[in-house]
């Protein structure tokens, strides 16, 4: 057990716990990892994370391990079935959003060679590190997050604020986020 207050929100959560530890903030240049996270933090509008993390194996499950080929071709019939899973957040948007933005992360594919490519473009290909010494200074949006999301949008990516781009880029490594006193940076 960690005492660096960084791990303080993923305390008592087995599952948080591993995020935090073995995860979030960490560079991932897997584009299918990257779509995973665009997906689960897309399902976490309105939601606490702890309540997407909870519910993940099953959204990987139903998402064919987000594997972006396969979820964009994922059928209407297939789509309105997982409206019926208590397993997952049953919310029709956010559901037919997964294929709607493979679909679109497929075009980005297709213009960059990557979505990895596409989104450390954004950054100069450099993780931001705020190095950040109390909680309350990690902010919750930023200049980068507000570039990213508006271009995502322009392009068809659905459930991506300012705020959520922000978590995305945690999620994927963009920018870490971890105290500068926590053991898992």
């Amino acid at each position: 057990m960690s005492d660096s207050i960084c791990r303080n929100w993923a305390e008592g959560d087995p599952l948080l716990e591993k995020y935090h530890d073995l995860e979030w903030c960490k560079i991932n240049h897997n584009d299918n990892y990257q779509f995973e996270m665009l997906c689960l933090e897309g399902a976490s509008v309105g939601l606490s994370w702890k309540t997407i993390i909870n519910k993940r194996e099953s959204y990987r499950k139903a998402f064919h391990g987000f594997d972006i080929d396969l979820c964009a071709k994922m059928s209407d019939e297939e789509l309105n079935e997982l409206l019926f899973d208590t397993s997952l957040i049953r919310n029709r948007s956010k559901i037919y959003s997964v294929r709607s933005n493979a679909l679109v992360v497929k075009d980005i594919q297709k213009e960059f060679g990557s979505f990895d490519v596409y989104l450390w473009g954004f950054s100069d290909g450099k993780q931001i590190d705020g190095k950040w010494r109390k909680p309350e200074m990690i902010p919750t949006q930023s200049d980068l997050s507000e570039r990213l999301c508006k271009d995502m949008k322009k392009r068809g990516i659905s459930f991506v604020g300012p705020v959520i781009t922000y978590s995305f880029l945690q999620a994927i490594g963009i920018v870490n986020d971890h105290l500068a006193d926590c053991e898992y940076r």
